[in-house]
């Protein structure tokens, strides 16, 4: 189909013209495939957003919306955050890279020594692949081990998506050497450590997403691993600072051999961290981890601000508890219009994801599409989750209730009828692979 045949909604015109002059210098048309075209509906979204304030963003034909994607979770604070901004304008007079080490490095690594329980040592990076990468290198140098037990979504690293659908360019001879299990299901791994004994040299997980263990769960985890040689690795990049400041671990109470943390660490600069024990970080010295950027000084300036402000103004207390009602809210409305069965909102209240089931008339990726795009339609971006922010206002929650108990009801209403999927009005969106 050519771009003259293909249809948009006029609201998205400016989107939709600058979606073909991107695509032919950026494949997609974005850097991120969360923040392309095919994470959104064809023709009947925003594709460019040019500011954002607070909890609201704006796109490039000037429609405003109530930010729930919150830039893919690192936006805990909000866009444009005023203390945040302030440390890396003080830290750009000074500079923003250097020939050597500076002292906020040290400053910010005895900050998370202070904040995270597994953190012992650190070493930063600028994304969260990144860090797991590092904290996998890390494993099989101390386990002088290969094989990886993987229980979550753990970025684009040859290790981790080779074990996805999404393998392209992947060797097999990579792919072998990492095996995928259910995290809520601990016999899946005993069944791995069994058919490989004494190969894994670590157990990644996400500590928790849609699926939120209990915490004996996790201590039979790490028991597990343990027992079978292995090193327990939390993926903390969604959780870290958002869950509680020191992460998952800290809600949980049980303590990884390494951790990666990235995303609201620094409320939207690139920084990333690997943390653990010390005595499995001083292979840090042997292993190459090493970048230019990883010392970056704005990164570093924004993380210090936003920790310390965390920590100061209890930011998580007032997530949680927004996060929390505006899902007992949702989920009242869900079932007010039938819709338990198809629609629900799993996981912690600072990061609510929204599940969908299939219904007889409809598919579960056409009952999503239809949301997302009702939802736009309505002044609120989203695609797959609640990630509340502390900017995030009581007018804004009512705001964002409106839009679900509007959208709801349509979706309730063409289910009934059995045309949902007929009057979708564009493609249905399709995952890029399963992530969780």
């Amino acid at each position: 189909m050519s771009d003259q045949e293909r249809s948009f909604d006029p609201r998205y015109t400016k989107s939709w013209e600058m979606l073909q002059r991107a695509e032919r210098v950026i494949p997609l048309g974005s850097q991120t495939f969360s923040k392309s075209k095919i994470n959104y509906p064809e023709g009947a979204a925003p594709l460019f957003l040019t500011h954002g304030k607070g909890s609201h963003a704006w796109d490039v034909d000037g429609n405003e919306y109530v930010d729930m994607v919150g830039g893919l979770l690192p936006l805990i604070l909000g866009y444009s955050d005023p203390d945040v901004n302030a440390a890396i304008v003080d830290q750009l007079e000074r500079g923003i890279s250097y020939s050597l080490a500076t002292e906020r490095e040290i400053e910010l690594a005895e900050m998370l020594v202070e904040t995270i329980p597994c953190a012992e040592m650190v070493r930063f990076g600028k994304n969260g692949t990144d860090a797991t990468s590092g904290a996998v290198r890390l494993a099989r140098a101390y386990t002088g081990r290969d094989r990886l037990a993987l229980g979550g979504y753990h970025g684009w690293q040859d290790w981790y998506v080779g074990a996805t659908v999404r393998n392209k360019g992947v060797p097999k001879a990579i792919r072998d050497l990492s095996d995928k299990f259910n995290y809520s299901d601990l016999d899946s791994l005993h069944a791995l450590f069994k058919a490989h004994p004494g190969e894994y040299a670590a157990v990644l997980v996400e500590p928790l997403n849609s699926y939120v263990p209990t915490r004996d769960h996790v201590e039979e985890l790490k028991e597990l691993t343990h027992a079978h040689g292995a090193l327990l690795v939390f993926d903390e990049v969604i959780t870290g600072f958002r869950i509680a400041v020191g992460g998952a671990q800290e809600y949980l109470g049980v303590t990884p051999d390494l951790a990666s943390c990235g995303k609201a660490m620094a409320n939207g600069m690139p920084i990333s961290a690997v943390v653990g024990s010390s005595k499995i970080m001083v292979e840090m010295e042997e292993i190459f981890f090493s970048s230019t950027f990883g010392g970056e000084a704005l990164s570093i300036a924004a993380a210090i601000a936003t920790i310390k402000k965390l920590k100061n103004l209890h930011v998580l207390p007032k997530i949680w508890d927004l996060g929390d009602r505006l899902a007992r809210h949702v989920s009242e409305k869900i079932s007010d219009n039938g819709l338990s069965d198809h629609i629900s909102l799993l996981g912690l209240g600072p990061w609510k994801i929204v599940n969908f089931a299939p219904h007889t008339s409809a598919s579960k990726e056409a009952i999503k599409t239809y949301f997302i795009k009702g939802m736009l339609s309505n002044g609120v971006l989203i695609t797959g989750s609640h990630n509340v922010c502390f900017a995030l206002t009581v007018e804004d929650e009512k705001f964002v209730l409106g839009a679900w108990e509007k959208v709801l009801l349509e979706i309730s209403a063409a289910l009934k009828k059995g045309d949902l999927e007929s009057n979708l009005g564009c493609p249905v969106i399709r995952p890029v692979f399963s992530v969780r």
